[in-house]
C-alpha cells in the first residue's frame, strides 16, 4: 500500500495513519493525549534545536533518514551539555511512498529515541504530490543542569581538541550510494549520549563540543577559533580516517577534513584532562578510535601541520562542495 493524498486530508485515512504508524511506535503518556500541543514540565535552563532532513537515499548502509533525524537533533542538544528530553517530528510525505517503508523508518526513529532517552511528544504530517519521497523535521528540548556552561567561546590557549573517531564515513557512504559505487563504507550515524555523559560525569573540564556534520572538521574548528579569539593547530597525522574512506577520497579528490559525519564529535578540554578524556571516549561504543588531533594556541585561524612537516591554512568550507548528506 502506498501513501496517497487522502492520508493528508485530516479524515479517516489520516487518523488511521496516525494510529497505525506513528502512534504504534511513538506511544508515550504525553503524545497519547493527542492534544493540539504537548504540555511539558520544564524547570531551569534548557537547550532547544531544530533541523530538517532531506537525505537520499532514505535508507543507507548504517542507517536511514529516521535514525538520522533523531540522532541529528539529539546530538545538537548534547553538544550544549543538555540532557535531551523531548522531540517533535514533522513529516512531509510524497504521494506514492510505500507504507511499509514509512513504517520501517518510523520504527527506526522509535528505536533510536529509546536509545537516546527522549520521547517524541508531538508531530505533524503533510502529504504532497511527488514521487514517493520522504522528508522529516525534528525539534528537540534538553535540560541543562545548573552550573554547566559549554560554548564555542570558552576555549583558551593550551586546550586540547579530541575527535571521537574516523572522519568522512557518512559522507562517503551517501556519496557512494548516489554514484552507484560498490564498497563496504557504512554511515557512522549514531547517538553520542553515552560519550558525552561519561565525559561530564567524570568531571572533565569540557570547554566546548561540536558534532562533525556538514562543513566537516575544518569548518567547525574555524567557528570555535573565531568565537574564542584564538588559533587551533591540527596535526594531520593524528586525524583518524578509515583506509577505505581515504582511498575513496583520493580517487575523487575529496578532503576528509571537510567531509561530514553523523556520529562523531569533537571536544575541547583542558590540557590537564586530555589523557583522561581520551581514555573515557575510547571506553564508549562509538569512541574506540578517538584521538587527540589539535591544540588551541595563540593567534588567529586554523592551521595544519602536515605529515611532510609543512603547514597549511585550514579555512571554512566555501559553497556546497559536496552533495547534501542529511
Amino acid at each position: 500500500m502506498q501513501i496517497n493524498m487522502s492520508h493528508g486530508s485530516g479524515g479517516k485515512a489520516s487518523a488511521e495513519l496516525m494510529k497505525d504508524i506513528f502512534g504504534k511506535y511513538f506511544s508515550n503518556e504525553v503524545l497519547n493525549k493527542m492534544e493540539d500541543a504537548a504540555v511539558l514540565e520544564l524547570h531551569g535552563k534548557f537547550a532547544y534545536s531544530t533541523d530538517s532532513f532531506v537525505v537520499t537515499p532514505v535508507v543507507f548502509k548504517g542507517g536511514d533518514i529516521g535514525k538520522l533525524s533523531v540522532c541529528g537533533t539529539v546530538n545538537d542538544l548534547l553538544m550544549m551539555g543538555a540532557d535531551p528530553a523531548y522531540l517533535t517530528a514533522g513529516f512531509i510525505l510524497e504521494e506514492g511512498l510505500e507504507l511499509s517503508l514509512l513504517e520501517e523508518i518510523v520504527a527506526s526513529m522509535a528505536k533510536t529515541a529509546k536509545e537516546a532517552g527522549v520521547k517524541i511528544v508531538a508531530g505533524d504530517t503533510k502529504v504532497v504530490e511527488g514521487k514517493g519521497g520522504l522528508f522529516i523535521n525534528t525539534s528537540g528540548i534538553g535540560i541543562i543542569p545548573e552550573g554547566r556552561t559549554i560554548g564555542a567561546a570558552n576555549c583558551t590557549e593550551g586546550d586540547l581538541v579530541l575527535v571521537s573517531g574516523t572522519l568522512g564515513d557518512h559522507h562517503a557512504c551517501i556519496l557512494s550510494a548516489r554514484m552507484g559505487i560498490e564498497n563496504q563504507i557504512a554511515s557512522d550515524c549514531a547517538c553520542l549520549k553515552s560519550m558525552v555523559q561519561l565525559l561530564l560525569e567524570n568531571n572533565i573540564r569540557v570547554k566546548t563540543m561540536r558534532d562533525v556534520t556538514r562543513g566537516g572538521l575544518g569548518t567547525i574548528l574555524n567557528e570555535i577559533a573565531d568565537a574564542s579569539n584564538c588559533s587551533i593547530e591540527i596535526k594531520e597525522e593524528s586525524i583518524p580516517v578509515r583506509p577505505e574512506v581515504r582511498s575513496f577520497c583520493d580517487i575523487l579528490g575529496l578532503d576528509p577534513v571537510y567531509m561530514g559525519n553523523e556520529g562523531k564529535m569533537i571536544a575541547v578540554v583542558a590540557q590537564e584532562d586530555g589523557e583522561k578524556a581520551l581514555a573515557l571516549m575510547r571506553e564508549t561504543e562509538y569512541g574506540g578510535e578517538a584521538a587527540v588531533i589539535a591544540q588551541v594556541v595563540s593567534g588567529k585561524g586554523v592551521y595544519m601541520k602536515t605529515r611532510l612537516g609543512g603547514s597549511r591554512i585550514v579555512d571554512v568550507l566555501y559553497g556546497e562542495g559536496l552533495p547534501r548528506i542529511c
